[in-house]
């Protein structure tokens, strides 16, 4: 388990800002969230260089926010919903992490053409 802070609450979450990310046992690149004051609130978020590898948001704006040096990578999540028929991942809205700080941000990508809801691929 380890400790994440956003530097703002993701949107519908307010106030919460710090969080649980932990990796789901058997399932590479599937996390889960729980707000640190609600643990019966649960997102799953995946890596999305393991589930959406031809995802390529410009985050120049998030990586400088969350204090990443020049190159240093940041890990890249998309919140998954579950459904009766498929999974969906958000696209638009990715949660951006610097693990080097433990802090990380939920980027609005307004002006880039990426979709609520994708599908997720089997």
């Amino acid at each position: 388990m380890s400790a994440l802070t956003l530097t703002e609450p993701m949107p519908g979450l307010d106030p919460w800002t710090d969080y649980t990310l932990e990796a789901v046992t058997g399932a590479p690149g599937l996390f889960s969230l729980r707000p640190a004051e609600n643990a019966d609130l649960r997102l799953f978020l995946l890596d999305a260089s393991v589930y959406v590898p031809q995802y390529a948001p410009d985050l120049t704006d998030a990586a400088e926010g969350l204090g990443l040096a020049s190159g240093e990578a940041a890990r890249v999540l998309v919140v998954a919903t579950p459904g009766a028929d498929r999974t969906t991942v958000n696209l638009l809205a990715p949660v951006v992490v610097n693990e080097r700080t433990g802090t990380g941000a939920q980027v609005i990508l307004n002006d880039q053409d990426y979709p609520l809801q994708a599908p997720l691929a089997r």
